[in-house]
């Protein structure tokens, strides 16, 4: 690459948020190129986010067409969801035909590994033309009046006119623009498994909460089917050591307590997370040359599965503020179209942030008020049966979204 070549726009980072900003810019027919500091056949370890609303979906059909279907045929959709409290069902549906994939319609979701997400969102970047750079680290970011100059780990030299962050939480273009998350860290604990499918005698296809496991001594546990498997989450208690609980081994001593035995020798992936409930102080630069997006912009807990259906709007959003940034006749307009952008991105990451709280303060076993309450609606949900439906609910924060948002997404 010739030195200090020069693009409208440089995306940094390819995650499916990065590849999204990539397929927006180029559809739009901006220059642009999108960078990684890992190589192209990096490992990424675990399922991480695989579930996408059909909100993603359809801006990601609208981005590069028939992406969108592509990753609903080779998803999963569960027909059936169930809630239990102390090992006693509170609430069940059953939604049959209603997510059945219709060739002109997306479903309400799809549930795949996120390697099969970013294979398929790579592949339509490279039928589109996306450029990519690999193993390029960005080290330093140079900000002026008309645009910004990336000097990468090696040495070399690029220059745009912006430049999207979608870099993660440990975001360089976040803290080289001077950006912060504000925010508070939880004391909770959980542990992630993933577990490979027997695709000869599956499990059916149903996703599980368990308040207060029986089984597991009061723990909160949670199967999510995804295409080719399971990932099962389990909320630690206070006093629980998490090292006790944070490996192969370990899983494999308490998984089938919960599931069939066979499982435990099917475990891909182990993982331990406290969440981040964070959301960066602007989500562009002072000179407005740089926006964030995604895990650089924001983290939540994933109930609800707010992370990566966030970022797929902040990108197409980052995209279109750029856009009008790029056309515009004056400053004052180019700063306007930029800071619209960033400021309606932000209200949706804190309201995010505030349903995921909500979520999680809910499954939150510390709280005598919310034990109480859970306690009651369990005992009463065969005389008012909305109360399993709340119970069902909670877990995973409201549904609707914030009504300052132009984009409903």
């Amino acid at each position: 690459m010739a030195k200090e070549k020069k693009y409208d726009v440089i995306v940094v980072g390819a995650g499916p948020v990065g590849l999204v900003a990539g397929l927006a810019l180029r559809k739009k027919g901006i220059s642009t190129l999108v960078m990684e500091a890992d190589p192209f056949d990096r490992p990424r370890p675990g399922s991480r986010a695989i579930y996408l609303h059909s909100a993603s979906l359809n801006l990601l059909e609208e981005t590069a067409e028939g992406l969108g279907f592509t990753l609903a045929r080779n998803g999963i959709i569960w027909p059936v969801k169930r809630t239990f409290y102390k090992g006693k069902e509170v609430y069940v549906r059953n939604y049959g035909k209603d997510n059945n994939l219709e060739s002109n319609k997306l479903p309400h979701f799809t549930a795949l590994h996120q390697d099969k997400i970013e294979k398929y969102m790579y592949e339509a970047c490279m039928e589109a033309g996306v450029e990519f750079l690999w193993n390029a680290a960005v080290e330093k970011l140079d900000v002026t009046d008309s645009g910004v100059q990336l000097t990468t780990s090696s040495g070399e030299t690029l220059k745009a006119q912006y430049v999207i962050g979608c870099d993660g939480a440990r975001s360089v273009v976040r803290e080289q623009a001077g950006l912060k998350f504000e925010g508070p860290r939880t004391a909770d604990t959980f542990i992630v498994v993933d577990a490979k499918e027997d695709e000869e005698n599956p499990l059916p296809l149903e996703r599980i909460f368990h308040y207060q496991h029986p089984a597991m001594g009061g723990r909160n546990v949670m199967f999510v089917p995804f295409k080719g498997g399971w990932r099962i989450d389990l909320q630690l208690l206070e006093s629980d050591n998490p090292e006790d609980y944070t490996n192969i081994e370990s899983a494999k001593s308490w998984l089938p307590k919960v599931m069939d035995a066979k499982y435990a020798e099917r475990i891909t992936w182990v993982s331990s997370y406290r969440f981040h409930q964070v959301v960066a102080n602007s989500f562009t630069d002072v000179k407005r040359r740089i926006f964030i997006a995604g895990e650089a912009a924001h983290l939540f807990a994933p109930f609800g599965a707010r992370g990566l259906n966030s970022g797929v709007p902040d990108a197409v959003i980052a995209v279109r503020g750029i856009e009008k940034a790029l056309q515009s006749h004056s400053e004052d307009e180019r700063i306007e179209a930029i800071e619209t952008a960033a400021k309606e991105r932000r209200i949706a990451a804190k309201w995010n942030r505030d349903a995921s709280t909500t979520a999680l303060h809910h499954l939150q076993g510390n709280s005598p008020e919310m034990n109480m309450k859970r306690e009651i609606a369990a005992s009463m949900v065969s005389i008012v049966p909305r109360l399993g439906r709340w119970l069902d609910e909670g877990p995973y924060g409201p549904k609707f979204g914030p009504p300052e948002l132009t984009t409903k997404y």
